[in-house]
């Protein structure tokens, strides 16, 4: 028997995950308070008064998540068990209709130097228009090798998709992005038995690819990473009975979203654009579980800018009480993984996390912040289980045993 899908029952009861990406953080020397408990959230800390805190670990104590990792123990799925590279999430997200067995990367546009070094990892982040230009240029002027379908999708920014097509494609490969600056790029190197003539057509179309550039200013290179081979999830409505919506405005996670079934809001401009999405949806639908993300947390984390993530998080708290207000049954609001600004990069320090719902036992924490969770009924404990709880709070399982 898995728990908890032979339990789950159909329901009326609807589950708002509201997650705000790299929420997590590390204290600040000088005033001993992380981005979370430094931010103003009047919102947030009353919502956490009233509901069920914890901290939650996306994978395993001491390993840091990406964000697919993060987000699928989110959605409950066995983040080691479910495995995905970001290559599949980046495609599906950019709405590239991907067959079984097709091989995907992510792509980043790079600045190399004269001795084809990396001199910067996002070539600038280049506008996503200028993102466009380049990928065109990719598909115009790069071969694709004989036997194999080459596909160059844009994504955003600096970041590009490409999908190679054809038999007995493999994609157990390295990375080419060396993670940072003053080195080449790597090479690509076949990490399993039979992945050796994937990885020879890979290093041949990223070699294409530089020299097609190599009049660009800034975006004179590429860096491919997160190999993956496309496969079939089971789905939100398959495990768990439910209708999912997501609202996410960056393509990786809505590709999540689409790999386990969700269909997918319109890209708002703005945060305040997708609560608008979320509020129309949630009115004029039969959707039961709305996914919204934010993802402003972690990129002002990631660039190690304390106040600047300090700021995003206020920036969702001021949004609150229009999710609020929508009536779920059960809201939930948490983050996929910690992003302190001190590290500059995801980190496996457990995430807090709320559930407000009318069956929680609340009091004993003044508000929302990683020591104030840690003092909450739910202690700290697998990611992976949060679905679990929500499906509890929203009345949706059936009891085990006799």
């Amino acid at each position: 028997m898995e728990l908890p899908d032979e339990l789950v029952e159909h329901g009326e009861s609807r589950i708002v995950l509201v997650v705000m990406d790299g929420l997590g953080g590390l204290p600040d020397p000088e005033t001993g308070l992380t981005e979370l408990e430094t931010a103003s959230t009047p919102n947030l800390d009353r919502l956490a008064r009233g509901a069920a805190v914890g901290l939650i670990e996306p994978v395993l104590p001491g390993i840091s998540p990406g964000s697919g990792p993060g987000h699928l123990a989110l959605f409950g799925y066995d983040p080691v068990r479910w495995n995905i590279g970001r290559g599949v999430l980046s495609a599906l997200g950019v709405g590239f209709d991907l067959r079984e067995g097709d091989v995907a990367a992510r792509l980043n546009f790079a600045t190399l130097d004269a001795e084809g070094r990396v001199v910067d990892r996002r070539a600038g982040r280049p506008s996503d228009a200028e993102n466009r230009r380049l990928v065109e240029r990719l598909r115009k002027e790069v071969p694709a090798p004989e036997g194999v379908e080459l596909f160059f999708e844009p994504e955003k920014e600096h970041r590009a998709v490409m999908v190679l097509r054809g038999e007995g494609l493999s994609a157990a490969l390295s990375d080419t992005d060396p993670q940072e600056t003053g080195v080449p790029p790597l090479h690509v190197r076949p990490l399993a038995e039979g992945a050796e003539r994937t990885a020879r057509i890979v290093q041949d179309i990223l070699d294409a690819a530089t020299r097609a550039l190599a009049d660009e200013r800034t975006a004179n290179g590429v860096l491919a990473r997160g190999f993956a081979a496309y496969e079939r999830y089971p789905s939100l409505a398959d495990r768990f009975k439910l209708r999912g919506l997501a609202t996410a405005r960056y393509p990786m996670y809505r590709g999540l979203a689409r790999l386990l079934g969700m269909d997918l809001s319109p890209v708002a401009d703005t945060d305040e654009g997708s609560v608008a999405t979320l509020e129309a949806a949630f009115k004029d639908s039969d959707y039961d579980f709305h996914f919204i993300h934010f993802k402003y947390v972690d990129s002002r984390g990631e660039d190690g800018d304390f106040l600047a993530k300090v700021k995003a998080i206020e920036a969702v708290d001021a949004l609150i009480p229009r999710i609020e207000a929508l009536g779920p049954d059960v809201l939930i609001v948490t983050g996929d993984h910690s992003t302190p600004s001190r590290m500059r990069a995801h980190s496996w320090h457990p995430v807090p996390v709320l559930i407000a719902s009318k069956w929680v036992r609340a009091g004993g924490v003044a508000g929302f912040g990683e020591r104030e969770c840690r003092k909450g009924e739910l202690g700290i404990f697998p990611a992976k289980h949060l679905m679990t709880l929500a499906l509890a709070h929203a009345g949706r399982l059936a009891r085990f045993g006799a």
